[in-house]
């Protein structure tokens, strides 16, 4: 069975309300990264695994694309751990991620 995910249902999943914004704002950030359809089912096991670090998927404000975040003020310790789950979850599902800076902060560029 093959699983496609609605955009309506990445809304909900990533704790954002359904509106006209949020619905054009997802639709930009799907054209723009390479590959999204691929895998975007695999978001939601990511979004749930870094939360036990503070981590978390967004809209970015800046960019279309979204960006897997994590508080700054967290331990080092937490930070690594974080940093350690969205790099292997990028090598498993071959998704680019670009960090921002030094931020424990990364885009989600698409299918490598």
């Amino acid at each position: 069975m093959d699983f496609t995910l609605t955009t309506e249902a990445l809304l909900t999943q990533l704790d954002y309300p359904i509106n006209e914004h949020t619905l054009a704002q997802m639709e930009k950030i799907e054209a723009n990264t390479k590959g999204f359809d691929g895998f975007a089912k695999h978001l939601l096991s990511l979004k749930d695994h870094i939360a036990h670090y503070y981590g978390a998927i967004a809209m970015s404000g800046s960019h279309d694309y979204l960006k897997i975040k994590c508080e700054e003020d967290e331990s080092e310790e937490n930070i690594t751990a974080f940093t350690e789950a969205v790099t292997a979850w990028g090598e498993k599902y071959k998704v680019e991620l670009k960090q921002v800076g030094d931020k424990p902060t990364y885009y989600i560029i698409g299918h490598i």
